[in-house]
Order: C-alpha cells, then structure tokens, then sequence
C-alpha cells in the first residue's frame, strides 16, 4: 500500500485546513486510516483515525471538537479536516494504514505510512 499525503500548508490561527490521504496498491479488504502529526523536537502522537465504513472515529483529546476525519472509499481517500487551529497543531502530519476492520490508536499497530505534510499556524 502506498499513502500520499497532501493539503498542507500555512494558516493563521483560528483558520482551516483539510489534508487528504490518498491510497493505492491495497488489496482487498478494510483497512483503518490513521493520522499522526510530529512537531519538531516531539515525538510522533496519535491524531485521530476512522474505519474502513466510516462509522467509527476515534480522535485525541487535543483536538477533539476541532478536528474531524472522514473517507471517500469511491476514491480511495481519506481526509482531515481541521479547524480552529492553533499554533501547537504545527507539525509534520503522517496518514497511515492497517488491514482491519477496528479503529487502532497506536503508531505501531499500523503497516503502511504516508511521507508527511507539513502543516503551520502562526499566530
């Protein structure tokens, strides 16, 4: 499975950005798709991620009520949607993805990573 993230960029705070995860190469079956961001200096945490079906999401509590992700299965595409940013949500944003059928939370129940895009807020 190959992953390409895309959609970053800079936003002032308060604004809006949606990143999109686009899939290839996978075989058949569900996969969850998750997001991860790293700030500099940080290590990698946990975003929010979403079932093959779309009916089940999980998000960090960080940006819970901000944040919201969702997927288009017709165009193998998952999306993050991110509002009311904050300059502590600048960082590095991975998508990645595992072969089941439960959301997953942790970066290494997952198989396949994204290469990142970079999302800034100033202030």
């Amino acid at each position: 499975v190959q992953l390409q993230a895309s959609g970053g960029g800079l936003v002032q705070a308060g604004g809006s950005l949606r990143l999109s995860c686009e899939a290839s190469g996978r075989a058949l079956g569900a996969y969850v798709t998750g997001w991860f961001r790293q700030a500099p200096g940080k290590e990698r945490e946990f975003v929010g991620s979403i079932s093959w079906s779309g009916s089940n999401t999980y998000y960090a509590d960080s940006v819970k009520g901000r944040f919201t992700v969702s997927r288009d299965n017709a165009k193998n595409t998952v999306y993050l949607q991110m509002n009311s940013l904050k300059p502590e949500d600048t960082a590095v944003y991975y998508c990645a993805e595992r072969k089941a059928t439960r959301v997953v939370v942790f970066a290494h129940q997952y198989d396949y990573w994204g290469q990142g895009t970079l999302v800034t807020v100033s202030s």
